[in-house]
């Protein structure tokens, strides 16, 4: 006998995840439980756990799907960058996502999430590994991992302060502005910090 009810979905698990993301956007992460992802989705309470074993989980699969979005951003804004100017366009779009999905933003690096979920730790590596491509074909012979280590975490600081209310985000524009003079002033301050030590005399 067929089952009956508001169960069937054409996709349980696609469903449960636009419920999350509803739930996240109107109470932020603390509305966001699988009873409440289940009400939200019309499905019984039992049948968010065919596919997430607990909070966590369903967290993690949250997660990995912004990570995948936040690529996205990424790669619209230059596929390939090259150049300072290209890599804080990249970061412009980074601060971009993170103001438009402030949510979803938080949930994906504020929020625990199980460190071994296979998804969300495969859609992390490949934010990563972006950020590394750019370095290496931006400054050439640098230590590309302690260096995209640096930009990730300025550009990361630079979302936060803005989703935070420390930096103004009045506009568009205005954001675009702070974050690219920001990356750019780094890059140019590098070299004549790296002067400057090489030329002090120690006592």
């Amino acid at each position: 006998m067929p089952q009956t009810g508001t169960y069937h979905h054409g996709d349980l698990r696609a469903a449960c995840l636009r419920a999350a993301r509803e739930l996240l956007e109107e109470d932020g992460s603390s509305g966001l439980s699988l009873r409440a992802v289940a009400r939200r989705a019309g499905v019984s309470a039992t049948a968010p756990y065919r596919h997430y074993a607990d909070r966590d989980a369903l967290v993690s699969a949250v997660a990995a799907e912004g990570y995948r979005e936040l690529a996205g951003y990424l790669t619209d804004a230059h596929p390939a960058p090259s150049t300072p100017d290209e890599l804080a366009a990249v970061a412009v779009a980074y601060v971009r996502f993170a103001v438009e999905h402030p949510a979803l933003f938080r949930v994906m690096f504020a929020e625990p999430c199980d460190p071994a979920n296979e998804e969300r730790v495969a859609a992390t590596a490949a934010i990563s590994e972006y950020v590394r491509d750019i370095v290496r074909a931006t400054f050439p012979g640098v230590d590309a991992d302690a260096l995209s280590t640096a930009v990730w975490a300025l550009v990361h600081g630079l979302a936060f302060l803005h989703l935070d209310g420390k930096l103004d985000t009045s506009a568009p524009e205005v954001i675009a502005a702070q974050v690219s003079s920001a990356v750019l002033a780094l890059f140019a301050a590098s070299p004549a910090m790296t002067m400057t030590t090489a030329g002090r005399t120690t006592v």
